[in-house]
């Protein structure tokens, strides 16, 4: 027998290591087998004192009996069917998610539009007020406040007495007044006397005249009767005597008749002076009457309805005519909104407008545009803007808008509607 034969050849425990693995089953075929992973990993191995380098790949197992292979993959194939059976699709791709989305979705769009629709119909702005006559109270006489019949925020009516000032010295210059009534009345009925006694001297200077013309007219007779009859039957001193009447009646006339112009003049000067008394009676009179009317300034009184604000007056303040006593804000009211120039466009008077005042959320107030201002704030303004000078930039313009309460307001002292109280109207266009 041949040696070689006899004697099986002797392989090296390395040799064996690695071809052992090439005969079992690849791992990776068997079900439920655990995924390879790249790379390698390299593993130190004492034996005997010895390193071995053992170079394997990662994710691969040492050789196991067939049995044991069965064996572990049949809870790996349990385990994996129930995960697949557990494993749910994600929550957006579910039907009830996705029916809920398409209705939110729907409603949330209808919802806009519907809000598109009702917004379109309305324009709006928070740059608008409560407005209002604001009346101020001055008087209209210099004194000293003597009483004070009001106090702040207290409401009053047309005709209230709101305070009284010293009426002595305006009580002083009516008497004076009076008095000078008096002494101008005394005046014209003088006049109108003397307009009488003036008359009556007229009168009196006619009938002189009247009889000096009588004599002058017998005079002049008796003179024509001389001249006629012969010059025996008369004397030169009897023609001289009768000439000589003759020019004294005539003399006598023309003072008479003199006489008369002065009388008459007497009347027309007394009849002057008359008037001139009855123009001192009247103005006497007048001046009376400003003193009557300085002593009522004594009291002041409110001229409207309203509600005291800024009182700066107290009992005892001498005040001055015009000076600023307290002012009385009407309680009549009305919005003042400034919208925009691109607002305008489908404005009119009448228009239907809700209003919210920022005083008294949640409660609502209807009005309707009264007006509309006839031109822009900025072109009313103190300073208005010279476009034609210098760079130009464009700024939208607003105009104020004037809106009524369709109710009375400010009736009572709940929710009062003061001036100057931001309010933000809606005012339906469409």
């Amino acid at each position: 027998m041949n040696p070689e034969e006899s004697e099986p050849a002797s392989v090296p425990p390395d040799a064996s290591r690695a071809a052992k693995p090439t005969d079992q089953p690849d791992e990776a075929k068997l079900p439920g087998a655990p995924e390879k992973i790249t790379g390698e990993k390299t593993l130190l191995h004492e034996a005997s004192g010895l390193a071995i380098k053992i170079s394997v790949e990662a994710g691969s197992q040492p050789a196991k009996p067939a049995g044991e292979e069965e064996k572990e993959s049949q809870p790996t194939d349990k385990k994996g069917a129930a995960a697949k059976k557990d494993q749910k699709p994600p929550l957006f791709k579910r039907p009830v998610f996705i029916v809920i989305a398409s209705v939110i979705f729907l409603t949330l769009l209808a919802g806009g539009i519907i809000l598109w629709l009702i917004l379109h119909q309305f324009v709006s702005t928070d740059d608008a007020y409560i407005d209002g006559h604001v009346i101020q109270v001055s008087p209209r006489a210099s004194a000293q406040v003597m009483v004070l019949h009001v106090q702040d925020n207290q409401f009053v009516h047309a005709g209230d007495l709101l305070l009284e000032l010293d009426p002595t010295d305006y009580q002083v210059a009516l008497d004076q007044a009076k008095a000078q009534v008096l002494a101008a009345q005394g005046r014209m009925v003088q006049a109108e006397a003397q307009i009488g006694t003036a008359k009556a001297a007229v009168q009196e200077a006619v009938a002189e005249v009247d009889a000096a013309q009588v004599q002058l007219d017998n005079t002049s007779k008796d003179l024509k009767r001389y001249q006629e009859v012969d010059e025996r039957a008369r004397s030169q001193q009897q023609l001289d005597n009768a000439d000589a009447a003759q020019k004294n009646a005539q003399a006598q006339l023309k003072n008479t008749q003199a006489h008369k112009v002065s009388a008459e003049a007497e009347v027309t000067s007394a009849e002057a002076l008359a008037v001139a008394a009855q123009g001192e009676f009247k103005t006497a009179e007048a001046n009376q009457k400003r003193a009557e009317v300085n002593l009522s300034y004594c009291k002041i009184y409110a001229p409207t309805d309203g509600r005291v604000t800024e009182r700066t007056v107290e009992t005892g303040n001498y005040v001055a005519v015009g000076q600023a006593l307290l002012l009385l804000a009407d309680p009549r009211v009305w919005v003042t909104a400034n919208f925009k120039e691109t607002q305008l466009a489908n404005m009119r008077k009448d228009q239907p407008v809700t209003i919210s005042v920022d005083a008294f959320p949640g409660i609502k107030w209807h009005g309707h545009v009264d007006s509309i201002q006839a031109g822009s704030g900025s072109r009313f303004s103190v300073l208005p803007a010279e476009n034609a000078m210098g760079n130009y930039v464009k700024i939208v313009q607003r105009v104020p808008v004037k809106i009524l309460f369709d109710d009375p307001v400010n009736t009572n002292d709940t929710r009062m509607l003061s001036p100057g109280l931001s309010v933000i109207p809606r005012v339906k266009v469409r």
